[in-house]
């Protein structure tokens, strides 16, 4: 894979009856925009922190068991979040506008299959990864930060 200096390691949760990595693969240069984010604390996260190249280890929640299925990577800046503005939107905001949008979205590309999912349970049993976010109790956001040396352990259990 192709790093640069400061890059970010994410985790992005997304139902996969929602939108799954599959659907990502599937869609059109394998590139979908990551909409709908509604907590504040994971717009920060997009706004201030990602960057295009950043790589996502990708993560089906809701789902029996809960994993992470590959990697995908942020292909684009930070820009408005539009569905926001959509009435007709599940992520209908409005207080939101396109004067003075509220809310974020990157898009992500696909990048990688894991050969074997990992599931939150194979995290949880790992000792290395006790203080990787998703593992830890009360960490649901859809969007977290992920440390370099937890990515690769993760990639590493998924075969990569």
């Amino acid at each position: 894979m192709k790093y640069y200096v400061d890059m970010q390691y994410w985790l992005m949760k997304t139902e996969p009856n929602v939108f799954s990595f599959e659907d990502l693969k599937n869609c059109p240069n394998q590139t979908e925009p990551w909409d709908g984010i509604r907590n504040y604390q994971a717009r920060n996260f997009m706004r201030d922190k990602m960057r295009e190249g950043d790589l996502v280890l990708f993560y089906h929640s809701r789902c029996d068991p809960p994993n992470i299925v590959g990697i995908a990577e942020v292909a684009s800046i930070p820009y408005p979040d539009h569905t926001a503005w959509n009435p007709e939107s599940n992520y209908y905001d409005p207080k939101s506008s396109p004067e003075n949008p509220r809310w974020v979205m990157v898009d992500v590309r696909y990048k990688s299959d894991f050969k074997k999912s990992v599931t939150l349970s194979d995290l949880k049993a790992d000792k290395r990864l006790e203080n990787m976010k998703v593992v830890q109790r009360g960490q649901r956001l859809s969007i977290q930060p992920v440390e370099k040396a937890h990515f690769d352990i993760v990639c590493e259990m998924g075969g990569l």
